[in-house]
């Protein structure tokens, strides 16, 4: 599935034909540039390496300012590897000219992180609910997590406090609203997992 690199610019709402305002996501698609062509014979598989965003070349490590420099190309902050891509060289360039409006893509982020949250917030527990049965201060508290002999343990998957967020998400089939190709800007309908400034992969 050929792809490519991005930053998430923020959100915002365009009018459809019928004038009804549709909320969409804007991100920066690109330029990306082929750093590595991996084949069946070498590799064992077949893809397209690409790379996006500057990175400063003393906080690269030397086995990658040699990768770069093979691509002739500026060390690069993102590397994600594509299927489908035919025709393409080391160290050409891919950009928004790929996507064409009105067809559906899928959107990889990492969603931003909450830290360590209760129930309540990570879970939509209602808690106790009208405080009765003299229970003081335990409104948001979890409750019974387990039986007791048996199984004398927690069942894996309980849904107990923890880190919220911080994790990689897919968000399928989300439609192009309008591609920017001078701009190198894509917008999609919906909404993006991510803070505004985050590098995600938009994939077909």
């Amino acid at each position: 599935m050929p792809g490519i690199i991005g930053r998430k610019v923020g959100m915002t709402s365009i009018y459809s034909a019928e004038g009804k305002a549709l909320p969409c996501t804007v991100i920066e698609a690109g330029p990306c540039v082929v750093t590595q062509i991996k084949t069946q014979d070498k590799d064992g598989y077949e893809s397209v390496q690409l790379g996006f965003g500057d990175r400063k070349e003393k906080n690269t490590p030397n086995a990658l300012k040699g990768h770069f420099k093979k691509a002739n190309t500026a060390p690069k902050s993102k590397l994600v590897e594509f299927k489908g891509f035919d025709g393409l060289n080391i160290g050409d360039t891919v950009d928004a000219t790929i996507f064409e409006e009105g067809e559906f893509v899928d959107v990889i982020g990492t969603s931003k992180g909450k830290g360590f949250q209760g129930v309540v917030r990570r879970h939509g527990f209602g808690g106790v609910g009208q405080s009765t049965h003299g229970q003081h201060n335990r409104l948001r508290a979890p409750g019974s997590i387990g039986a007791c002999s048996y199984p004398a343990r927690v069942f894996k998957g309980m849904r107990m406090a923890g880190q919220m967020g911080n994790k990689r998400r897919l968000v399928p089939n989300l439609q192009i609203l309008k591609v920017m190709a001078d701009k190198n800007i894509v917008i999609v309908k919906g909404s993006v997992p991510g803070a505004n400034g985050s590098t995600v992969t938009i994939r077909k």
